[in-house]
C-alpha cells in the first residue's frame, strides 16, 4: 500500500530539508521511497511544494489532486490552494503562519482574513502555530521540523530513529533544538 505525503510552503520556510529528512528516515527503515520538490519562484518567497510517496513498491513520485493521505502546509494559504490533493478520509495540517505573497506586499491583492475559515468548511484540519511553538523553542527556523513531527505522528512512523537521522543530516549545533522541535510536532497531533 503506497502513502502519499505533500508538504507545501513558501521558499525559505525549510520545506524541502524537511521533505528530504522525511524521505532519509523512510528509506533507512526500508521503504521504496520517491520523492519530487516543485521550487517556483522559492527564492523570492514563492510556492515550494514537495511530494513524498512510500511503501513496498512506488513507481511514481507524483501525487493527483484527490490521492494525499496527509497535506501540511507550511502557510495558511498554501493549505488553501492544495487541500485538493487530500483523500477525503486524508488529514490536513496547517502552520497557522502568513507569509504575504509579492502581489499582497505591493499591494495588487489582499491577503484573505477567513483563509482558516474557508479550509474548514472543505475538510478537517489541525491547525497549529508551530512557527511559536519553534519560537518558543528558541529559533523560529526549526518550524519544519515541528511540521516534520505532525507527519511522522499523524503516519504512524514513529518506531523510526529519527534522532540519529537528524544528527546525520543537520548541523551539530542545531541538532538539540530540531530534536525537541521533533517531538513538539509529534505531540502536537498525538
Amino acid at each position: 500500500m503506497t502513502k502519499s505525503i505533500l508538504l507545501v510552503g513558501v521558499g525559505g520556510q525549510g520545506t524541502i530539508l524537511a521533505s528530504k529528512i522525511l524521505t532519509i528516515g523512510l528509506m533507512e527503515a526500508g521503504y521504496d521511497v520517491k520523492m519530487s520538490e516543485i521550487h517556483g519562484m522559492s527564492q523570492r518567497g514563492g510556492s515550494v511544494s514537495s511530494q513524498v510517496r512510500y511503501g513496498d513498491a512506488v513507481y511514481s513520485p507524483v501525487i493527483e489532486k484527490g490521492q494525499a493521505d496527509i497535506v501540511v502546509a507550511f502557510e495558511k494559504m498554501e493549505a488553501l490552494r492544495n487541500m485538493d490533493y487530500l483523500k477525503p478520509e486524508g488529514t490536513l495540517v496547517v502552520n497557522n503562519e502568513e507569509i504575504p505573497s509579492m502581489s499582497v506586499i505591493v499591494g495588487d491583492e489582499d491577503y484573505p482574513d477567513d483563509v482558516l475559515d474557508e479550509i474548514s468548511s472543505h475538510v478537517k484540519a489541525k491547525v497549529l502555530d508551530a512557527t511559536k511553538l519553534a519560537r518558543d523553542l528558541g529559533n523560529e527556523k526549526a518550524a519544519n521540523i515541528i511540521l516534520l513531527g505532525t507527519i511522522i505522528k499523524s503516519m504512524g512512523l514513529d518506531s523510526i530513529d529519527w534522532d540519529s537521522i537528524l544528527e546525520a543530516n543537520i548541523k551539530a549545533k542545531f541538532v538539540e533544538l530540531n530534536k525537541k522541535a521533533l517531538k513538539v510536532g509529534m505531540d502536537a497531533v498525538a
